[in-house]
């Protein structure tokens, strides 16, 4: 890679971009085929009124949702690391194996399913966030 070395702690942002564009993308194709199945009728999405979607789209739902929640943070920390030049390896390390752990904490969770596995994945990527929080504010002091 070329230019400023310090541009590579953004690069995990891309990737967090990209899982939840995929996501996005598979929530789509879900619906649509629900609807034209009639699983569900399209008039459920003009105001989500009482009733819920089919299990399988209810968990891809509710991972979309969740890409917008905890990973906020991970965006807000690789932007302030990389803004106040405190961009090294281990920052970088800890960003990637954030993304890393969404990523299978995704598939886990839009494939088997499978709550122990799912949670501990989720308490990993929290963890590996949390040091990161840490590991900026110790290099800001």
């Amino acid at each position: 890679m070329t230019g400023d070395p310090r541009t590579q702690i953004l690069f995990p942002i891309f990737a967090m971009f990209f899982l939840t564009g995929l996501v996005l993308l598979r929530l789509r194709s879900m619906r649509f085929a629900a609807i034209r199945n009639k699983e569900i009728s399209a008039e459920f999405y003009r105001d989500y009124p009482e009733g819920q979607e089919p299990e399988a789209l209810r968990v891809v739902s509710r991972h979309y949702i969740n890409l917008f929640e905890m990973p906020l943070l991970f965006y807000v920390g690789v932007i302030l690391t990389y803004v106040t030049n405190q961009v090294n390896y281990w920052m970088i390390g800890l960003a990637w194996g954030y993304v890393v752990l969404r990523y299978l904490h995704s598939l886990v969770h839009l494939t088997s399913n499978n709550v122990p596995v799912r949670f501990s994945l989720y308490f990993a990527s929290t963890f590996v966030l949390l040091v990161l929080w840490v590991s900026l504010l110790i290099r800001l002091l």
